[in-house]
Order: C-alpha cells, then sequence, then structure tokens
C-alpha cells in the first residue's frame, strides 16, 4: 500500500529567514504532489509573511497551523496540525533542515504498513548556515561534500550520507550501529497510526519528546527503518534557549515510564481521555 495524499510537517519558532531556505528547498522536490504543513509555535507577523509569499509563487500547496505563543509549545501544534490535516501520511522535519531534492520521493517509496523511517541529517556550522543562498539550494550543490567542506564545514564520516549510492546506502542502513528512533527532523508513518497512539505528548517539552513518540508507536506493534543514509536534510545552526536540565530530567522520567509500562496512548494527546491500552 502506497501512500494516497503525504504531508511534510514543518515545525517552526520566530526563524523566518532558516523557514525561508527550507520551504525553497521543498519548492525544489522531484515529486510535487504533496503538502506542506507549517506547524508554528506562536511566531510572530515575519513568519506569516514568509509563509504568505511562497503560498503566492504557487509552488507549493502549503497550509500554516498555528497558536498563541506561550512558550514552548511544539507538541502541541504538531497535535493540531495532525488533527486537521486530510493526508494519510505524514513526514515530519523542522523549519531549520533543508531537504535533499529527493526527500519527499524516498520517504514515498520506502513507505510500508506497520512502519515508520528514521532518517538522516547533517548538523552544518554557523557560518555555512548564514552563507547559504537561495540560488545555491536550487541547485542543489549545497548537498556536495565537497562544496560544503570548500565553504567552511569540517571534514566529518557523516559527509557520506550525502554521496552515498543506493547500494551503498542499503549497506550503510543496515550496519549502522544507530537505532530507528523517531527522529523529529526526518521522519514519517501513517496518519492512523499517529491517532493511534494519540499523537504527541503534551506533557514533553525540548528533548527527548520525538524519540518519546517513536517509543510508543513500537509498543503499540510499529516497527522502524532506518533510512539515514538513504536521505538526508542538512540542519542549520541555532540557539538551543529550552535546553533545561530539569527539564530533560522530567523528559526523561516519563520516557522511563512508557519503556517500562509499554505504553502506546498519551493521555495528554490528541485527545484528552484515558484508554484501555495492553502492554
Amino acid at each position: 500500500m502506497s501512500p494516497q495524499k503525504i504531508g511534510v510537517v514543518i515545525t517552526t519558532y520566530n526563524s523566518p529567514l532558516w523557514l525561508s531556505k527550507v520551504l525553497t528547498g521543498y519548492e525544489q522536490q522531484t515529486v510535487k504532489d504533496f503538502r506542506v504543513i507549517v506547524a508554528d509555535d506562536g511566531s510572530s507577523e515575519e513568519t506569516r509573511e514568509v509563509i504568505n509569499r511562497f503560498r503566492d509563487r504557487g509552488r507549493l500547496n502549503l497550509d500554516h497551523v498555528w497558536h498563541e505563543d506561550q512558550g514552548f509549545r511544539k507538541c502541541q501544534i504538531l497535535n493540531k496540525a495532525i488533527r486537521e490535516t486530510d493526508c494519510d501520511y505524514l513526514i515530519f522535519t523542522d523549519g531549520d533542515c533543508i531537504p535533499e531534492p529527493e526527500f519527499v520521493a524516498t520517504h514515498e517509496a520506502l513507505a510500508r504498513p506497520g512502519y515508520f523511517l528514521s532518517g538522516g541529517y547533517i548538523k552544518l556550522t554557523m557560518p555555512v548556515s548564514e552563507g547559504i543562498t537561495d540560488e545555491q539550494i536550487r541547485s542543489a550543490e549545497i548537498f556536495s561534500p565537497d562544496w560544503l567542506v570548500a565553504n567552511g564545514q569540517p571534514k566529518s564520516h557523516k559527509l557520506n550520507k550525502l554521496a552515498a549510492s543506493d547500494l551503498k546506502a542499503k549497506i550503510m542502513n543496515f550496519i549502522t550501529p544507530a537505532a530507528a528512533s523517531w527522529n523529529g527532523m526526518n521522519s514519517s508513518t501513517w496518519t492512523r497510526d499517529l491517532i493511534a497512539v494519540n499523537g504527541f505528548n503534551e506533557d514533553m517539552q525540548y528533548g527527548g519528546l520525538d524519540r518519546e513518540l517513536g517509543e510508543r508507536l513500537w509498543n503499540y506493534g510499529h516497527k522502524s527503518k532506518q533510512i539515514r543514509y538513504s536521505t538526508v536534510c542538512l540542519h542549520l545552526d541555532h540557539a538551543r534557549g529550552y535546553a533545561k536540565p530539569e527539564i530533560w530530567a522530567k523528559n526523561k522520567a516519563i520516557r522511563k515510564d512508557v519503556k517500562k509500562n509499554g505504553t502506546f496512548w498519551a493521555v495528554n494527546g490528541i485527545e484528552k481521555r484515558e484508554n484501555t491500552q495492553s502492554s
């Protein structure tokens, strides 16, 4: 079974310049039949203006899901996006992650019932992030390891993700020690299965909220497929103001309980009700 209607959910918060680069990347996708859903955690008018500019260009089918800024509420805006979409398959990423041209096509081709896909990313330095232009995104030259190194990105084995042939990607996906966990920058699955686990846990704040969703999908019976070498996005650098030790501790405790109890239903999720579930 193949997806009938694909949506790309892009989270953002007051980063209009980075979002503009990312949306330029989605204009260059090799497949065109998908929706872009910007899940906006309360950004100001400047972000809305960027979205309207791209909508007016007419190259993207673009939805803007927004709520008022009341602090970090990423899980809430993601649940709103899930609740309101009519797409049957959703790719999740962030507004600071520029997709390679085959990004959507790869997720579509590898989608399987009962699975979620765990893709890869490469973190760029701030100077490289700031130097990337729309023209370089459109030409796709930024996805060349040689180009990145020549423009200041440190050499790393992680850049091999960009140079992998189909065969090499399959081999590397198989042998990599990294778990095929839910990665908020580059993961996808079926909307019905996200609804079955009640979406994201709104008790989670910054730090591990994506992994927690994946762990509940595993508990629900989902399997995951490693595609970190099959398709990647370039992660633009930014400050991380929400990273606080006490929040990390709370989130780790929630994840520990999920693993211990085999929980798949998020009580504080899309629907606000208890659910009887088996482990």
